[in-house]
């Protein structure tokens, strides 16, 4: 049986195994699945040479995080409709208290980074997860992937320049996005075409995650003549089918619809300078089952 010394070293690390694990795959199962199976053999292993259990932990995560992607991967290439990652709720807690670290861990985890995430190889992944999520250093993560610490540099900036030319790095005020954001789903929610016309940029693009489990956009919806009137006409009747809470995902806010208390979708929008970039509706009840609500 484990030591509870030995239980007390991995639940320390646990919340940051699981941070890694999820960045990594974009959904909650999964990254659970690793983590637990990290414990099994950090359990199970001699832990006489092991100088930094953090490391260690890391190290083993990541490459079981690695095969599970390679294997989700060929998942994926048959899911129907658009994939979005799995929303998570965000607390990061007090032990987080400095507000830029906050900002970089939000914009880790969020919908709009993680999708861009689907686009790189797993190893690029790994090193911009481990390196932009949680600033652990070049030689570390080398260690972790079984990679020369030069090698790790060549993946970090090119993973970095994916990144950054999929999804430039928009300067929001939070209190600003979190008005906009609220104007928005009060909008969207209550059908006011006008209002939303008002709100979304020119290009604004729609993307719907039903997984065929529900119905949804099976296409990327562009425009924003095109997502407005689409919006307006699935809100009709909503008000009295549905009831509406605020809640905060993957490090912004959302609108959780419920019927019957139960999650039915969650939306959630990118901004830049001041308009709706991008909705994003998850509406495949399997990524919406761990969402609870007070």
């Amino acid at each position: 049986m484990a030591t509870e010394t030995t239980t007390d070293v991995f639940q320390e690390h646990r919340p940051m195994l699981t941070g890694v694990a999820y960045r990594m795959l974009g959904r909650v199962a999964d990254a659970e699945d690793v983590v637990q199976e990290a414990w099994l053999r950090w359990s199970a292993a001699d832990r006489s040479d092991v100088r930094e259990p953090r490391a260690y932990l890391v190290r083993v995560t990541t490459r079981l995080a690695l095969d599970r992607l390679r294997q989700v991967r060929a998942r994926r290439e048959s899911y129907v409709g658009p994939w979005l990652p799995e929303p998570v709720v965000t607390d990061f807690g007090p032990a987080v208290p400095d507000t830029a670290e906050r900002a970089m861990l939000a914009d880790s985890v969020s919908l709009a980074v993680l999708v861009v995430l689907e686009s790189l190889s797993p190893l690029e992944r790994a090193v911009f997860v481990l390196r932009e999520a949680f600033g652990f250093p070049f030689a570390e993560i080398a260690t972790a992937l079984d990679r020369s610490e030069a090698a790790v540099r060549q993946l970090a900036a090119r993973a970095r320049r994916h990144v950054d030319e999929r999804r430039p790095r928009y300067d929001v005020d939070p209190a600003e996005r979190r008005d906009l954001t609220e104007r928005f789903l009060a909008a969207a929610a209550g059908g006011d075409l006008e209002q939303l016309l008002a709100l979304l940029a020119p290009d604004v693009r729609l993307v719907g995650d039903s997984g065929g489990k529900s119905k949804a956009p099976l296409r990327i919806i562009e425009s924003a003549d095109k997502v407005g009137r689409f919006l307006s006409a699935v809100a009709q009747g909503a008000e009295q089918l549905y009831e509406f809470r605020f809640v905060e995902v993957n490090g912004a806010p959302a609108l959780l619809s419920l019927a019957d208390g139960t999650p039915d979708a969650l939306f959630q929008i990118e901004v830049r300078d001041g308009r709706v970039q991008c909705v994003y509706i998850v509406r495949n009840p399997d990524k919406l089952r761990a969402l609870t609500v007070d």
